[in-house]
């Protein structure tokens, strides 16, 4: 978002940071729960408060005073705010300056883990963060990435990791190293993920293929049917469901 400074009459925007991470179920904040955080001190006990309050803290520590979180900065009962940010959710972590890559199911484990070999460990191969569909885009959008324990240490950035990611993933470090749309590449790179509804697998690549369309959920498969004859549309690359 662009505005204007009332005093200079200058064309500003604010660089931000955005949060990737797994949803943990009722243990997340929702949009109404934080805007009533302050008078409703159980909500300042879910897990999922204080991961976003860390997420913050390592964002202020890279210079920036903004963070955005999909658990919280989404009204949900909201279909059309849903189906907005979904369509968006590809280019906002793309304009990025960093995302925070929380990984809750890595542990540090009292050091036996260091830093140079943690991308080394069974939990880190196997962290469901690799397996989520929406995480796919949130590992190839961004120009600027940290990976994170649950204990919030650092791993390494995406760029320092682009090997043992790619050999996780099965994705290509070329799109491991840069942020790209993948055109040139198969729909396979998202084989290896999952999501708790059908449709969902299609929405979640809706800005991976650079397409918008209406989210119907209940739709089952018949989403990625729709995804397809979009992607079709746009290009001539019949590849890209091999």
């Amino acid at each position: 978002m662009r505005l204007i400074n009332t005093s200079t009459l200058v064309i500003e925007s604010f660089s931000y940071g955005i949060l990737s991470h797994t949803w943990d179920g009722n243990n997340e904040v929702s949009f109404q729960e934080w805007i009533a955080c302050d008078t409703d001190p159980e909500v300042r006990e879910k897990s999922g408060y204080l991961k976003v309050v860390n997420a913050c803290s390592k964002t202020r520590d890279d210079g920036l005073n903004y963070l955005w979180a999909d658990t919280n900065c989404i009204d949900k009962t909201s279909s059309a705010e849903l189906s907005e940010a979904i369509n968006s959710m590809f280019s906002w972590y793309e304009h990025a300056a960093v995302c925070i890559i929380y990984l809750a199911d890595v542990e540090w484990e009292d050091g036996l883990i260091d830093k140079v070999h943690a991308h080394k460990s069974l939990q880190f191969q196997n962290s469901r963060w690799f397996t989520r569909g929406w995480t796919l885009q949130e590992l190839l959008a961004p120009r600027k990435a940290f990976f994170f324990t649950k204990e919030w240490i650092e791993i390494g950035t995406k760029s320092e990791l682009k090997f043992p990611i790619s050999k996780i993933t099965g994705i290509d470090v070329t799109y491991l190293a840069e942020s790209r749309k993948i055109w040139t590449a198969s729909t396979a790179a998202s084989s290896k993920h999952q999501t708790t509804r059908d449709e969902a697998m299609a929405y979640c690549l809706l800005g991976i293929f650079d397409i918008s369309m209406p989210l119907i959920y209940g739709e089952g498969s018949k989403a990625f049917l729709r995804l397809q004859e979009e992607i079709i549309k746009a290009s001539d690359d019949q590849t890209i469901f091999c």
